[in-house]
Parts: C-alpha cells; sequence; structure tokens
C-alpha cells in the first residue's frame, strides 16, 4: 500500500496531510508529485519530504490527470503489487480518512471512493457543482456516485495498471475514471469521509468553466456524433418521406446511411475503441435494428396521434437517445477485461522487461517517460521527452 498526492502550488497543509498519514501509520509510504509548482513552493515540497514521502518534480504543469499518472508509473516500478491510495494536498482529504480508505481498499478489487456528505458549512459553489456533477454523471455512466467529484480513491492493486492508462491530464482524468468503470467490469464502493473546506476553497485550482466541459467531454462528444448522425438521418428521411409518403421505408433508409456514420464516428472519437471490430459490428447492428423498430413504432404512434410525421420523428429520436449511449457504452464499444498492469523495469535482473517498449509509449501520453532500471531509485532523475523529472 502506498499513498499517492499530487500537488500544484501547495500551502502548508501538504507536509500536515504527510505527517498526519505516517503519525498513524508510520510504515506508509507517501510519493508527492509537483506538477510543476515551481522554485517558489519549493520549502512546502522541502517540508512534505522531511515529513518522510518521496517528492517527485515535474518541470512544468500538466494537470492533476498527469501527475496522477506520472505516481502510479512510479509506484508500477517500485512498489508492483500494491495498493495505491490517492489523496488531495489542500488538507480536504483528513489522515484518519486517507487511511480509512486504505484499509477498505486492501484485499478487495473494486475502486473505493471517499465520498463526502456534503454538510455543514459547505461553500454554496462547491454544493452546486457537486450536484450538477453528480447528474451529469448518472445521465452519462448509467449508476450513481455521490461525490464524483472526490479525489480520495484507493485503487487495487490489479487496478493500478488500468488507471495508469486512462486518457486525460487534468481533472477530468478522475471523471474519465469513474466512466469507465461500468464499461470495464470494475466495481464502484463507497466509503464515508468527512467534509473538509478552508477559507471557502479558496485553494482549489479546479476551473469551474474549462474543467467542467473537460468532465463532461465524453457525453458532449458522444451528443455531438449523435447529433452528427441525426442530421443526417433527419435530412435524408425528409428527401426520402417527401419522395415516397411512406414512414417506414423513409426510416429504414435514412437511418442505413446515419447508422454507418454513427458507428465510425463512437468507435473512433467517442469510446476510442479498438480491436474486436466483428463483435463490435454484431452489437450495433442488432441495437440499430432494435433502435429502428422501437423508431418506426414511435414514430408511427405518434403521427397517428396528429403529430407531423417530422415533429414525431425528433420526439421519438430524442427519447431513444439514452438508451442507445448506454448500450453503446456498456455493451458494444467496450473491453469487459481490466487490462493487467504493464510490465514494468526489473530491479533485480537489471534491465527492461519484454513491455518496456508500451511502458514508455503510455508514459508519453502523460508526460513523461519511464525510468530504466538505474532510475528506479529514489536519488535518481527520470528522463522525460523534453525535459527530466526529478526526485
Amino acid at each position: 500500500m502506498a499513498v499517492l498526492i499530487p500537488s500544484y502550488e501547495p500551502t502548508e497543509r501538504l507536509a500536515a496531510v504527510v505527517r498526519g498519514v505516517r503519525l498513524l501509520d508510520p510504515a506508509m509510504p507517501v510519493l508527492v508529485v509537483d506538477d510543476g509548482s515551481g522554485p517558489s513552493y519549493e520549502a512546502q515540497f522541502d517540508e512534505a519530504r522531511a515529513a518522510g514521502a518521496e517528492v517527485l518534480h515535474l518541470p512544468c504543469n500538466r494537470g492533476k490527470g498527469a501527475a496522477l499518472k506520472v505516481g502510479l508509473y512510479r509506484l508500477l516500478a517500485t512498489r508492483p503489487g500494491q495498493d495505491v491510495v490517492t489523496a488531495d494536498s489542500d488538507g480536504q482529504h483528513t489522515p484518519s480518512d486517507i487511511l480509512a480508505v486504505a484499509r477498505a481498499t486492501a484485499g478487495q478489487s473494486a475502486l473505493v471512493l471517499g465520498c463526502r456528505g456534503f454538510t455543514g458549512d459547505v461553500p454554496p459553489a462547491s454544493r452546486f457543482g457537486n450536484a450538477v456533477s453528480r447528474w451529469l454523471f448518472r445521465l452519462a455512466a448509467g449508476f450513481a456516485v455521490s461525490d464524483t467529484q472526490t479525489g480520495l480513491r484507493g485503487i487495487p492493486s490489479g487496478l493500478v495498471g488500468w488507471a495508469s492508462t486512462i486518457p486525460g491530464d487534468r481533472f477530468e482524468y478522475e471523471q474519465n475514471m469513474l466512466l469507465r468503470c461500468s464499461a470495464t467490469g470494475v466495481t464502484v464502493r463507497e466509503v464515508p469521509i468527512e467534509t473538509v473546506y478552508f477559507d471557502h476553497n479558496s485553494g482549489t485550482h479546479f476551473r469551474p468553466i474549462a474543467d467542467s466541459v473537460r468532465v463532461i467531454l465524453p457525453l458532449l462528444l458522444f451528443a455531438g456524433s449523435s447529433l452528427a448522425s441525426f442530421a443526417v438521418d433527419t435530412v435524408v428521411f425528409a428527401a426520402l418521406y417527401g419522395l415516397t409518403g411512406w414512414i417506414a421505408a423513409s426510416i429504414v433508409g435514412a437511418r442505413l446511411l446515419s447508422a454507418g456514420v454513427n458507428f465510425v464516428l463512437n468507435g473512433a472519437v467517442v469510446f476510442r475503441s479498438g480491436g474486436q471490430l466483428p463483435r463490435k459490428v454484431a452489437g450495433y447492428v442488432l441495437l440499430a435494428v432494435a433502435l429502428l423498430g422501437a423508431s418506426i413504432a414511435g414514430t408511427t404512434g405518434l403521427v397517428a396521434l396528429g403529430l407531423p410525421a417530422l415533429a414525431a420523428k425528433i420526439l421519438t429520436e430524442s427519447a431513444l437517445f439514452l438508451v442507445s449511449y448506454q448500450v453503446q457504452r456498456r455493451l458494444i464499444f467496450t473491453d469487459r477485461e481490466v487490462p493487467n498492469p504493464p510490465k514494468r523495469y526489473s530491479e533485480e535482473s537489471g534491465g527492461e522487461t519484454d513491455d518496456a517498449p508500451a511502458v514508455r509509449r503510455r508514459a508519453r501520453q502523460a508526460g513523461t517517460t519511464k525510468p530504466r532500471t538505474s532510475a528506479i531509485r529514489m536519488s535518481r532523475t527520470i528522463q522525460s521527452p523534453s525535459s527530466e523529472v526529478t526526485s
């Protein structure tokens, strides 16, 4: 077990968190990743190091997600097969809650979330932001999480490799992790924790507009893909219906073309799912047939009630939107097998493992390459494509 804390421009609370964890559990390793805070914050990281943490420094700010992945890569290299608990550096996660999540994670296969109850003196913006985030998440993921923005998470050893491959360099990384849980068969467990805010959450680096857009980007991409396909479907339907006056034939012709557009966009852009093409095509065809039947039945029924054909078509397709999203996310564009942790560098063997090039490719996506065998030790330097990550 190890605790991983990403940190950008921290206050003295960072050292207090490290000190508190080490006081409650002196054997607990703590890794702090400085996300390019700069020379002005060296004192805070020196205090964290003095409190017992290992500190890695990124040369520039790359975002919370990138910092977390750098830390996960480091722990995969130095502490393979161990659980990881991620926590924030601003003091919102108390040492006792961090260790409670660690205990809940031990021996489990589920992703463990330390969830706040948002009771007491909670800043209105934080209360509102979490409520909106919960609603959007349930809409996108199909299951509910009480605190989607929590950074206190227990990642079992079998999921650390999986977590290190999730896309996203900033706050959207944590949301992407949750969105991928149901698609990959990862269960989520919640542990209640204390709700703590300092100075009305003035120390947060969460940017309400930019980071909220990043958080809901997967749903926005699907909506964009669906709207593009919907536009194709509607235009073709209108043209065919104008020529034939036959609702069913017009829907079939429009759906054949729009379905092809939708399949390509969803596979390549929205869900970024590769491989197993025959299975995905078969699943998508079955879904398209089911949605086609529902579309014909719904549109025909609404027309019989007196609605114009085009209006009936729009209302029916709007109702089928979320059904299509959930089925594609959970059943079609997904891989139910959780990836094993990538093979790392072997300090004992004195060389790289067979999968080392793949590890470096994943590392570059997070903004850094991985240490070779000689760089695993805390006193060495991890090379980056454009600069260095130092410890």
